[in-house]
């Protein structure tokens, strides 16, 4: 235990976030993502466990790992658009935007396939608990000075 850090943060999941540089993506997903197949393809080599949901998660990581506002191509918050309303933020999209907000963020809606790609780019990948459907966001670590 760790005063501070959310006791739902393994010590393999915070290892992984420390381990993280300068500009590596973390990705944030449900419990229906395909996270297994997608760990086995990052640096990390295999997914980790978060044991709540996806909001719980940004909440336990936003407050350790400092956002990436440096790369204008690449947007540092990304979040997985509903296939059947891509112009409608998720409930849980929804949920989180005030958290990323409060860090001076926005939430780039990505497109499913597109997300699954940046997702497979990922250092690391943790898979919540989370069982609404498009709880998957991207986080891309910044520095701190």
């Amino acid at each position: 235990m760790l005063i501070g850090v959310d006791p739902r943060l393994t010590p393999e999941a915070i290892y992984a976030i420390a381990a993280m540089g300068h500009g590596d993506v973390l990705s944030i997903v449900d419990a229906n993502f395909p996270a297994h197949a997608a760990g086995l393809k990052t640096p990390w080599g295999t997914c980790v466990d978060f044991g709540g949901s996806a909001t719980e998660a940004l909440a336990a990581i936003l407050p350790l790992m400092p956002i990436d506002p440096f790369d204008a191509e690449r947007p540092p918050v990304r979040a997985m658009q509903q296939v059947d309303d891509p112009d409608t933020p998720a409930a849980v999209v929804a949920e989180a935007l005030p958290m990323i907000r409060a860090k001076g963020f926005d939430i780039a809606m990505t497109e499913r396939f597109a997300f699954y790609d940046h997702a497979d780019a990922s250092f690391v990948i943790l898979r919540t608990r989370e069982r609404r459907l498009y709880g998957n966001f991207i986080l891309r670590k910044g520095v701190i000075t």
